[in-house]
């Protein structure tokens, strides 16, 4: 019996990290920007907003899930389903206890 594994190679440049790393600082920058402004609710709303923009550029290009299987992009998609389910049932709980 004979095992084949067919493996990928993905070459990704160093100047494609470059950028993703500055846009990841600024991103960084913009988020402690926003929160010494008072916007009230909306600061939370952008902060995670700006949160998730970063979280993708994480996985996509450090973590390489753009190269991966499909089924292990479902793994993933269900697994941040299932926190966003959790943190908007304890935004919404908190919004009602105050």
């Amino acid at each position: 019996m004979s095992d084949q594994h067919h493996e990928e190679t993905h070459i990704v440049e160093y100047g494609q990290y470059i950028y993703i790393w500055l846009g990841l600082l600024a991103f960084t920058g913009i988020t402690v920007t926003v929160s010494g402004i008072n916007l009230g609710n909306w600061t939370i709303v952008i902060a995670l907003l700006i949160a998730s923009i970063k979280s993708y550029y994480v996985l996509n290009y450090f973590m390489h899930l753009s190269n991966e299987d499909k089924i292990f992009k479902a793994f993933v998609f269900t697994a941040l389903l299932t926190f966003f389910i959790f943190l908007s049932f304890t935004f919404w709980d908190y919004s009602f206890t105050r």
